[in-house]
């Protein structure tokens, strides 16, 4: 159940006031991505509102009723629904918060969003935060879909990275998936990636394979990153489950693919733009891995008009 959050300047003592129930059992993905939200939203409403809304407390009766309308301004993917309805729950509950669309939909500029009615103070201390979640989440999403239809007649699959926000990283990564893109790893304890970092401690790509297989647990994938065809060769004989080539030209990964043939997964990174993903694509490898989806996906177009 949603709190609503006192704008008296009481959120720090009511936050204090909390008392935390530790689950008997791992929280779930979603019930993570719930709690991770929870908690953005609260130092968003914080940062952003703070003791009150000095300018909204001074124009608008606190008694006045209206309805906000969130629409795009251009053609987007649309992402980060609940968050933007999950605020205005906290911000006042006896708003009522009616989407006109879901998490997913493409739609063209101009086209109504979602639709928020009650007191208008409340909708306007919620507007900024609202959008700034629907902004950043379906920005990623849209740019995502971008690279995805560039390479539409390949079977390559567009990947995310690690490249995410502090604390937005469920968020961003669902959004990659709402623009058709897929999840990388989620951190740093869902698959083993030999760096260039853990190959120069370890001495080499070949102890550094040998220890995570003395360490690995069952199901989890080995991938190594490569700067070289050397590294490549050394990575095919240690035996893993996906090669990355890091910084490769096009050229270069051709050669790289022909070396590799079927015996691993080959991922691609760096420096990938949309101009220049289809001479990757067409070389071969199986993933594409951006960093750009999620650290520089440009914000989505959307305003809130007020009625």
């Amino acid at each position: 159940m949603l709190v609503s959050v006192s704008f008296d300047g009481n959120i720090a003592d009511d936050r204090r006031k909390r008392v935390t129930i530790r689950a008997s059992v791992p929280p779930t993905k979603d019930e993570s991505m719930n709690s991770n939200l929870d908690k953005l939203i609260e130092l968003a409403i914080e940062e952003d509102i703070g003791a009150g809304d000095i300018t909204t407390d001074a124009i608008i009766a606190k008694d006045k009723i209206g309805a906000g309308r969130i629409a795009a301004k251009q053609d987007i993917i649309v992402a980060g629904l609940l968050a933007s309805e999950k605020v205005y729950e906290k911000i006042d509950p006896t708003l009522q918060w009616e989407p006109v669309t879901e998490d997913g939909d493409r739609i063209e500029e101009g086209r109504l969003i979602a639709k928020v009615s009650g007191s208008v103070t409340s909708i306007l201390k919620g507007e900024r935060i609202a959008l700034n979640f629907l902004q950043h989440l379906s920005g990623i999403a849209t740019f995502t879909n971008l690279f995805v239809q560039t390479i539409k007649a390949t079977s390559v699959k567009i990947l995310d990275t690690r490249k995410t926000k502090p604390g937005y990283r469920e968020l961003e990564k669902e959004a990659v998936k709402l623009g058709d893109g897929e999840n990388h790893r989620m951190g740093l304890y869902d698959r083993y990636m030999i760096k260039d970092n853990h190959i120069e401690a370890a001495g080499s790509i070949t102890e550094a394979v040998r220890l995570v297989k003395e360490h690995q647990r069952e199901g989890y994938l080995i991938e190594v990153e490569t700067k070289g065809f050397g590294e490549i060769e050394e990575a095919l004989e240690a035996s893993v489950d996906i090669i990355m080539l890091d910084n490769f030209s096009p050229r270069m990964i051709a050669k790289a693919v022909t070396m590799i043939g079927k015996k691993c997964k080959i991922e691609v990174s760096g420096n990938i733009t949309i101009d220049n993903i289809e001479d990757y694509a067409l070389s071969g490898v199986d993933y594409i891995s951006i960093g750009a989806l999620t650290h520089s996906a440009p914000a989505a177009d959307i305003h809130m008009l007020i009625d």
